[in-house]
């Protein structure tokens, strides 16, 4: 069942959902189907039911994983594929890759799920014809995909630069949202960050001229700086659901990047910054762009 002219199966399994997509690519989907995070048993469990039943009805030349993490990337490491220490109750130490893949004689790839939505940007939307790249997903936490030289970066663990600490604005003692950090950027800019920030105050009761928007953008705009200067993508894609409910976020951070570099480096012209093509498809495709990859590998 590993025919060139098959589908290819990928899962971007994520805290609240998982989604399965069956699909030759991203203009040619057989079938999606969405799994709850519930314990580890119990959505292992219906993953499995859904692999199963593409392959007894398809097949599929492939499988591609995407997940959050923190996850093991070392395939020399007893705990390739595990997701290590997690806040996500009863996941740490969870074998996911392997498990998943053990029923199936077919390459698979396993990644970070925001690593495997850039790959999907690359493959089909904002990132198409660069070899260096980065998509943030600004939503409950903060994660960046960052694609060095074509490939995802590695080195001892996978990008984490949602947690890069940052100066705070003047006059912002606002609570962190992160529990390790009281300035790094998921702390300040996520979706838990602005709620601690506003305490009682609803966010839906927040208007665009709110002084958290400011703390947003600034630490946003901070981790845009921190990509440019070391890893220097070629653009920058950034979605997420804080970013799709505050649309007016994503034009305040191009000037404040520039800003902020102050001439030092060459930042390519605008748009440089920009929200993502595949929009909320980037994510679920990013483990069938992993797929296609392991299927020509």
């Amino acid at each position: 069942m590993s025919g060139v002219n098959l589908p290819v199966a990928g899962i971007e399994l994520g805290g609240t959902k998982c989604i399965l997509t069956l699909a030759y690519g991203s203009d040619r989907i057989v079938a999606q189907e969405m799994v709850a995070t519930q314990t580890p048993e119990v959505t292992l469990a219906g993953l499995e039911a859904v692999l199963a039943g593409w392959w007894d009805d398809h097949g599929f030349a492939a499988l591609g994983i995407a997940s959050f993490g923190p996850v093991c990337l070392d395939p020399a490491d007893d705990r390739y594929g595990f997701i290590l220490t997690t806040s996500k109750p009863g996941w740490s130490g969870t074998d996911v890759a392997r498990r998943l893949a053990a029923p199936f004689p077919v390459p698979m790839a396993f990644d970070t799920d925001v690593n495997g939505a850039a790959l999907a940007e690359m493959r089909w939307g904002a990132g198409q014809g660069l070899s260096d790249f980065a998509y943030v997903t600004v939503g409950t936490g903060v994660g960046v995909g960052l694609i060095v030289n074509g490939r995802p970066t590695r080195g001892i663990g996978h990008c984490e630069m949602g947690h890069i600490r940052v100066p705070r604005l003047p006059g912002d003692t606002a609570p962190s949202g992160c529990p390790f950090h009281d300035d790094c950027i998921e702390g300040l800019a996520s979706g838990t960050g602005i709620r601690a920030a506003l305490g009682d105050q609803p966010v839906e009761q927040v208007g665009e001229d709110h002084p958290v928007w400011d703390r947003v953008a600034s630490a946003v705009a901070l981790l845009c700086h921190t990509m440019v200067a070391t890893t220097g993508p070629q653009r920058i894609a950034i979605g997420g659901g804080v970013m799709q409910r505050q649309p007016h976020l994503l034009a305040r951070l191009d000037p404040l990047l520039r800003e902020s570099i102050a001439g030092y480096l060459v930042v390519p012209p605008a748009p440089y910054i920009v929200a993502p093509m595949l929009g909320d498809q980037a994510g679920p495709l990013g483990p069938v762009a992993m797929a296609l990859q392991a299927r020509i590998a």
